[in-house]
């Protein structure tokens, strides 16, 4: 058994090689990197003294406006999340159970459009159509008898819209896999014994389909809490979260120390919300 198991083990480490190399320098050194920057006072290419120091890291719980900026952001992902479940699961319960052939082709051409274009396309693009003149206030007041005006640029809602079009896709995605692994014949059973669709949805589709909302809901979440391109740009003066905040010390004011130290931050918050959520996620998938 033991040779077997050696044998195994060198067979796979050739495929396992590149894929583990290519992690260690595009994600592990820059992180080590990271890590080293957020203890420090300042940066060692700018010719000036510098020293170890946990004060980037007690910034954040000396200034209220970080940990409400990461209220913010938390509260941001959880409505995008669900807003893309609200969305994502009709259509990938249509798109498993209801269309067939090209429809379903058609569809699902539609669905993944967005991975298509560039993000900062897709932004720009919304702020056309959400702008007051814009796509939607024109088509309203051509279409109503009477004269309004929209203009959701630079709201909270705009925000909302454009995170929800670009993550949208992986809650339909993940769904769709599993709810395309439902045997019909359960769904068929179910209505042959009298149950209703929506027991039929509430006790057999969901809990079946729920490790693939869960994978869905992690895909959207993680990423939301850190996002800052539509936040800045839909967004305005509203648009400030902690994301873009970490962008700032970065891009704007030149602290990467204080960046780095709120960046591992928002890992360790996000770690700790995907381990309170681990108990769901192995019931769902047990």
């Amino acid at each position: 058994m033991a040779g077997q198991r050696r044998n195994e083990i060198g067979r796979a480490v050739p495929l396992l090689a590149p894929a583990y190399l290519w992690l260690t320098v595009a994600i592990f050194l820059p992180l080590s990197a990271m890590i080293f920057f957020s203890f420090m006072t300042g940066l060692p290419n700018t010719g000036k003294p510098w020293s170890f120091t946990l004060q980037n890291y007690a910034a954040f719980f000396q200034e209220d406006i970080y940990w409400r900026l990461l209220l913010s952001s938390l509260r941001l992902a959880a409505e995008v999340t669900f807003w893309c479940l609200i969305i994502g699961f009709p259509a990938a319960y249509a798109l498993a159970k209801l269309l067939k052939g090209r429809m379903r082709e058609a569809i699902f051409l539609l669905i993944i459009l967005p991975f298509w274009s560039n993000g900062l396309v897709r932004i720009f693009s919304w702020a056309m159509v959400l702008r007051e003149g814009g796509l939607l206030d024109t088509t309203l007041n051509a279409i109503l008898p009477f004269k309004i005006s929209i203009d959701l640029m630079y709201s909270y809602p705009a925000i909302v819209i454009g995170l929800v079009h670009s993550y949208v896709p992986y809650m339909v995605l993940t769904c769709y896999l599993t709810l395309q692994a439902i045997d019909d014949s359960l769904i068929e059973a179910a209505r042959s014994l009298g149950a209703s669709r929506w027991q039929t949805l509430r006790r057999i589709i969901v809990p079946l389909a729920l490790p693939g909302v869960i994978a869905g809901a992690a895909l959207i979440f993680v990423p939301v809490v850190g996002s800052f391109m539509e936040p800045r740009i839909l967004g305005g003066r509203t648009g400030t979260f902690y994301g873009t905040v970490i962008e700032d010390q970065f891009v704007a004011v030149f602290n990467w120390p204080l960046g780095a130290a709120l960046s591992f931050i928002l890992l360790a918050v996000v770690l700790v919300v995907l381990a309170l959520a681990s108990p769901v996620l192995r019931r769902a998938t047990s």
